[in-house]
């Protein structure tokens, strides 16, 4: 099948692109096509952020989006807390606090899945065509290694990959401009930095897993303040050395959203981020909002934060890397959703000036808009953020960063001149068990705390059971042999979803994937000490079902 542009994941940054092209499209009447592919079954199934959305490319995409918003609530009050010990917490004063964390009435409390959906209407509205079920499982190059459009996943493959009954061969999307808009850790994307080098010179990608889950209060209930927004670090992650945060957000009709965020340069691997969030909510600062309450939602996904040092070349012959599958969040702010709808928004502008001009570019220019925008600017801005939480801890980063946003701009109207840089990768980080303290994790109380099985099952994730396993292990003997004396195989304890288990048969030991439970956060494919496991795609339409998130 022939297009355009063809763009690959309908999260914020590709139907934003979407979008645009098809309102520059309307405005110029050049009859482009425009196709969209969802690997989930729905438009928004597999999207899952805390989430607090700025508005400002929505804004500029959609000038009278208010006439008819998508589901928010406005931001109306905030507390930032320091949790001391599992039992005490000290809430922070405004003004120690970096201003990009600040959310302001302007902000909301949203689900990033619901936000997609209104999107996904505006761009169809618009005569994009959108495909979900659908998985970009390879690139098409041509001859001069120019991309010319993505081939989809067979479906009706049994695990040894012969063809059942109903099967249906992958269908070759061709088209002019390709987009990339995965998500963090795209397998295409991942493919494309090394194929075209776009990495080179950058400071390597850093990631973090986040799990949230969806509780639900009565509406009437007198705790429940809409608008409010929680966001927290130090206990539990501080007792084991590791950065991150949490947040718990009031949304409208009586839900909370309550999340962990666990940096994935950890070091103890000991230390299970699901684990953690489980304690987490044992806090008085969290229980209180959450005991008695319902909890209905469970998920994971990794997030890309190493910020503009970590962001790759985005252009390359016959396509573009945009949103969070490049790296665009702004980690500053704990948000990405803004950012990856901007370099949608850029991106789709350089795709059309070049189809506009017919001049047959390989290369769409990118680039240059993006240094000339605000996207560039705030990332710019922010560049250290990462680099000072993972140099100097939670407290002393967050204090460089309370320098560099709210003291250094009252002196001056240039950047701070220095830069702070991580150049360890994250699966680089663990130590050996040898040398690192075990963690020892209550037993869920089934009020506050969950088990895997439990939470997986709020996931709703389904995958078909016959078919070719999409987590692949290099090899059995690094699993067994090396990780397993060295790190006690730690893909037991980072993966969220229960996937890995170290199982015996015949005397012999092997590494087990339970890909069925897989929810596609990808943190396998970021952690694992020696790059051992590498996440693909399974057949379209399988993996995690959210509601609301």
């Amino acid at each position: 099948m022939d297009f355009d542009v063809v763009i690959v994941g309908a999260g914020p940054a590709g139907l934003s692109a979407a979008c645009k092209l098809a309102q520059l499209n309307q405005d110029n009447q050049l009859n482009l096509t425009i196709c969209v592919i969802e690997k989930g079954a729905e438009v928004g199934a597999h999207i899952l952020s805390g989430a607090v959305f700025e508005p400002r490319a929505l804004d500029e995409l959609f000038p009278d989006w208010q006439q008819q918003p998508p589901a928010m609530t406005p931001v109306d009050q905030e507390q930032f807390l320091m949790l001391t010990t599992e039992h005490n917490h000290i809430r922070m004063p405004h003004l120690l606090i970096p201003n990009p964390l600040k959310s302001n009435p302007s902000q909301y409390v949203i689900s990033l899945g619901k936000l997609c959906q209104w999107l996904a209407d505006q761009a169809e509205s618009l005569g994009v065509e959108i495909f979900p079920g659908f998985s970009a499982k390879s690139i098409c190059f041509n001859d001069n290694q120019r991309v010319r459009g993505v081939i989809t996943s067979d479906m009706g493959l049994d695990k040894n990959g012969r063809p059942k009954n109903g099967f249906q061969a992958g269908i070759e999307l061709r088209a002019k401009y390709t987009l990339f808009a995965e998500g963090a850790r795209g397998h295409l994307g991942k493919e494309l930095i090394a194929k075209y080098q776009l990495d080179e010179g950058k400071q390597p990608q850093h990631y973090a897993l986040g799990i949230k889950e969806l509780w639900q209060l009565p509406e009437d209930d007198p705790r429940h303040k809409p608008g409010l927004v929680i966001h927290g670090f130090g206990w539990p992650l501080s007792e084991s050395d590791s950065n991150g945060g949490c947040f718990l957000y009031h949304l409208d009709k009586g839900q909370i959203a309550v999340g962990l965020i666990t940096d994935l340069n950890y070091s103890n691997p000991y230390l299970s981020p699901f684990d953690e969030f489980q304690r987490l909510k044992h806090h008085p600062a969290f229980a209180k909002h959450l005991l008695g309450a319902e909890r209905i939602g469970y998920g994971a996904r990794a997030l890309a934060k190493g910020g503009l040092f970590s962001l790759p070349k985005q252009q390359f012959p016959g396509g573009l890397l945009i949103g969070c599958d490049a790296g665009t969040l702004n980690s500053a702010k704990i948000k990405g959703s803004h950012t990856a709808m901007k370099s949608g928004i850029i991106a789709a502008e350089a795709v059309f000036a070049e189809l506009q001009s017919e001049r047959s570019a390989d290369v769409a220019d990118y680039q240059s808009r993006f240094e000339a925008s605000w996207l560039y600017d705030e990332l710019h801005q922010s560049r250290n953020f990462t680099g000072a939480i993972h140099n100097y801890g939670s407290v002393l980063g967050g204090v460089v960063s309370t320098l560099e946003h709210n003291i250094w701009p009252s002196l001056t109207s240039k950047p701070v001149p220095w830069n702070i840089r991580d150049e360890l990768t994250d699966h680089a980080c663990l130590n050996k068990i040898k040398n690192s303290d075990p963690i020892h994790y209550p037993k869920a109380d089934k009020r506050l705390s969950f088990d895997k099985p439990s939470s997986l099952f709020l996931s709703g994730t389904q995958h078909e059971e016959d078919q070719p396993n999409h987590l692949l292990i290099a090899s059995q003997h690094v699993a067994i042999d090396q990780h397993l004396p060295l790190f006690n195989e730690a893909s037991q304890r980072y993966c969220p979803a229960g996937v890995y288990e170290v199982v015996e048969k015949n005397g012999s030991k092997y590494l087990h994937t339970n890909s069925t439970n897989c929810l596609h956060c990808k943190t396998c494919d970021i952690k694992d000490p020696s790059l051992n496991i590498e996440w693909s795609p399974p057949e379209g339409g399988g993996g995690p079902s959210y509601q609301n998130m």
